[in-house]
């Protein structure tokens, strides 16, 4: 039995995911134990709840799969340090945290203390993750696969071709260039601060207009070959120790976005500033200005592979907005996306890496849902209830058990029907950021 643990640590939605025999049989993130949002650091917890359902303790584990592999793209970071010459402070920054990276084992070890450490730590480069997040658990036996995300071992890019069980990366777009950054630096300006925000400016892109796609040409370039470039005198993370928290905590970043970014697009949105439709139209703006970008690689991809079937991972996918035009705007027919395609997604894809390489499997396997967390029985709610009677009854809420499953679905209705909210829970925990139905 081949037996493979994988996890995203370190970075923002820290992860564990189990791999037996190349199927996934769990998968978590870690806020989901410790209740703090998009938690990075070590995903203890979820380790732990990955062993138990695989019914092993850390101690008989063989195999441990990260999705960082300090040791790739030296060359091109030495290049940088060299020609470049960013603030001191930025480059003492990513030492850290490749030295953190590298004590791996000592974290490990620390979080199931009194067990073994038997296990090999496999490190998986960050892309090669990404995509074989979606790639080696889609139905497709070849296809096209597309990471982009904000960085992740010195690339924001990464793309190929998978046939079967092979997976290669075959391009790559580097540091300082990131559509990511982008994206997370004009939702900064925007005045959505916190990590993960995102979602809020693809949320108001629908209510502008895209004024301002002059001034988004400036920002993000397309390039003869299908890739993308940054106008980096409107971003800092290329030269400043741009501030970032990233161990056992929610994730800040310092600002992004230099001075040159507001004589370009005007005053930044504080927080507490009232949206105005020029706010909205830099959302629909910056939208679009991704959406440019994206199709722009992606078409190109497919004039360079061909082929019907494309996977997408990395943060941006989890832009659905752009998702849902890949049929309308690249010559692709079918798609596949890890329904946690960000960073939490590596787990998945780091376990899925090592598990082809020690016994590549005659068929892959098919996830075809993303249920896969934990889950609660009767009789374990029913405890918690009764241990909660008391609060229950003072908030004035009753429980009643309804065993008849048509009674249940009309109960629902007819509340929903009221206007009343229903929180309906059932089965495994979703994987992803997404609510699907559990």
């Amino acid at each position: 039995m081949s037996l493979v643990l994988g996890i995203n640590a370190y970075h923002g939605d820290s992860s564990a995911a189990i791999v037996r025999d190349g199927r996934v049989i769990a998968a978590v993130e870690e806020e989901r134990f410790r209740r703090i949002k998009h938690l990075a650091g070590l995903p203890t917890e979820a380790m732990r709840y990955c062993l138990d359902v695989a019914g092993v303790k850390f101690g008989d584990l063989e195999h441990l799969a990260i999705n960082l592999n300090p040791r790739v793209n030296n060359f091109r970071r030495a290049f940088y340090l060299l020609t470049r010459r960013p603030d001191l402070q930025l480059v003492l920054s990513r030492l850290k945290k490749l030295g953190k990276t590298r004590s791996l084992e000592e974290g490990v070890r620390a979080a199931f203390p009194g067990e073994p450490m038997r296990a090999q730590i496999h490190n998986v480069e960050h892309h090669l993750a990404h995509m074989a997040s979606p790639f080696l658990c889609s139905p497709f036996p070849e296809a096209v696969n597309v990471s982009v995300d904000g960085f992740g071992d010195f690339a924001s890019a990464a793309w190929g071709r998978g046939r079967e069980q092979e997976l290669t990366v075959d391009g790559r777009v580097f540091f300082p260039h990131s559509l990511g950054i982008f994206y997370s630096a004009v939702t900064q300006y925007l005045g959505f601060p916190h990590f993960g925000d995102e979602y809020k400016v693809m949320g108001l892109a629908p209510y502008g207009r895209p004024e301002f796609m002059k001034e988004m040409r400036e920002m993000v370039r397309c390039k003869a070959d299908g890739t993308f470039e940054l106008g980096l005198k409107y971003f800092r993370h290329h030269r400043e120790n741009v501030h970032y928290t990233w161990n056992d905590c929610s994730p800040e970043i310092g600002t992004l976005f230099t001075p040159e970014l507001e004589k370009l697009l005007g005053p930044a949105r504080k927080k507490s500033d009232p949206l105005e439709q020029k706010h909205k139209d830099l959302a629909r703006s910056a939208q679009a200005m991704y959406e440019e970008a994206f199709f722009h690689l992606v078409t190109a991809l497919h004039k360079k592979y061909g082929g019907d079937c494309l996977t997408l991972s990395g943060g941006c996918a989890m832009n659905s907005v752009a998702n849902g035009k890949v049929y309308r705007h690249t010559p692709f027919k079918r798609l596949y996306i890890q329904s946690a395609a960000g960073d939490a997604g590596g787990a998945i894809g780091a376990a899925m890496v090592v598990a082809q390489r020690l016994a590549p499997a005659p068929k892959r396997d098919h996830m075809s849902h993303a249920y896969w967390g934990p889950e609660f029985s009767d009789a374990e709610i029913k405890t918690l209830l009764d241990a909660k009677a008391a609060e229950i009854a003072q908030a004035g809420c009753t429980v009643e058990r309804v065993t008849d499953e048509a009674k249940l679905c009309e109960l629902t209705a007819q509340t929903i029907s009221e206007g009343k909210v229903v929180g309906w829970f059932q089965g495994r925990l979703e994987w992803g950021p997404r609510a699907l139905g559990n």
